[in-house]
């Protein structure tokens, strides 16, 4: 029996019994559906991880003050004093793997503009810091290395800070207070979103190090240096030669703790990643159960149809059939039900797709590998949960079979 002339028995057969066999595809669909909209949820909360990761600088790696050891007590982010521009300026000048290296200095403060105030953080960086977080300005200018050397009080706000203060106004050229220090604003960054941990990364404002140092915080070392790698590929070696570096200058020796901790945002991409990816497996893994729920109940149809059509079945094989051809004939109508409701349930998911982003204005993202494997899976359903009816119906005695 030729596949086209199995497919067109089948769908007579699946034709014969409209209501029974739609709600046999019926569980098919949904299954199939839950499916897409599950993996396309789980792709693309990946998507935006990665987005966020990215956001934070590519190949970017930040050395912080702090994480020494004293006395069975470590001293924890900043508990240290020890990193300074001398630091930064070697890392920039002897680490080949690196460059954009700015000095970062940090902290939280209170900005005035007109009759508003707003509590946000202030970094005081470098102009290098832009190259380093992949940043832009998108309005007026960032500040130069001569007010970085001359502790200008100048600024540059983030889009958050500036819609806080200015509202729709053009904040450029305008002047705020920082802890009553004026400070003239020069421009105004693109917006950057979320961080991974969920931090609005537009609620800062950033100035020249020296300024924040000398005349906000008054000290003379630096809370952390910022630094990208030339490639991601150079990031290791480049850890590994800023910390023989850093160890060095800060006369560590032997066993001796660093006081100072690397960081990069691949640790946060890994870590985002593997989390997302077993997200995704988790919801796939539960649709997935109602396609085999379905399967059951492909199953249970062909059972009823196999039972209905004993008599058909004895008179095939009386006229010659093979016990092959009767397997073949109710195989394909098992597959051929569970590919209908798979292509229904294709259609359902990607209309699901699509409501889920306009409506919870979440990001989705669905793969045509995605969609090619749902309809792997639905066709082997249909070959697993029907092919012990199929066997039972090609197993029959002709003589028996023909007395039902």
């Amino acid at each position: 029996m030729s596949l086209l002339m199995g497919i067109r028995i089948a769908l007579r057969a699946l034709a014969r019994q409209k209501l029974r066999s739609c709600l046999a595809m019926l569980g098919i669909s949904i299954g199939v559906g839950a499916f897409l909209c599950s993996v396309a949820i789980g792709e693309g909360a990946a998507r935006q991880v990665e987005a966020q990761i990215r956001s934070l600088g590519e190949n970017m790696l930040w050395i912080e003050a702090g994480s020494r050891n004293v006395n069975s007590v470590r001293t924890g982010t900043y508990g240290t004093k020890s990193l300074t521009l001398g630091d930064a300026r070697a890392i920039e000048q002897e680490v080949e793997f690196v460059r954009n290296v700015s000095p970062h200095v940090n902290t939280r403060v209170p900005v005035v503009a007109g009759n508003l105030n707003w509590l946000t953080r202030v970094r005081g960086v470098s102009p290098a810091y832009l190259a380093v977080r992949d940043w832009a300005v998108t309005r007026g200018r960032m500040f130069s290395a001569e007010e970085v050397a001359v502790a200008a009080k100048v600024c540059v706000l983030g889009q958050s800070v500036a819609t806080a203060l200015f509202g729709v106004d053009d904040p450029v050229g305008q002047e705020l207070r920082v802890k009553n220090l004026p400070c003239q604003i020069l421009g105004v960054l693109a917006v950057k979103g979320q961080s991974p941990n969920g931090q609005d990364q537009d609620d800062v404002f950033l100035m020249p190090y020296t300024t924040v140092q000398t005349k906000i915080k008054g000290i003379a070392w630096l809370d952390d240096i910022l630094a990208s790698a030339v490639s991601p590929a150079a990031i290791a070696p480049a850890e590994e030669a800023i910390t023989s570096l850093l160890r060095q200058r800060h006369r560590l020796e032997g066993p001796q703790d660093d006081d100072f901790s690397l960081r990069h945002p691949a640790e946060l991409a890994q870590a985002g990643a593997q989390a997302q990816r077993t997200m995704t497996l988790l919801l796939a893994s539960i649709a997935s159960v109602a396609l085999l729920v379905a399967g059951v109940g492909i199953m249970n149809i062909m059972l009823v149809s196999v039972t209905e059509r004993t008599r058909e079945i004895g008179i095939r094989l009386a006229v010659g059939a093979r016990e092959w051809d009767i397997l073949a004939q109710f195989l394909t109508e098992a597959v051929t039900l569970a590919l209908i409701g798979g292509g229904v349930g294709i259609g359902v998911g990607l209309l699901g797709i699509t409501g889920i982003a306009y409506l919870a204005g979440w990001e989705t993202v669905i793969r045509a590998g995605t969609i090619a494997l749902a309809v792997g899976f639905t066709g082997a359903v249909g070959i697993f949960f029907g092919f012990y009816p199929a066997r039972k119906a090609s197993r029959l005695d002709p003589i028996t079979a023909l007395n039902q």
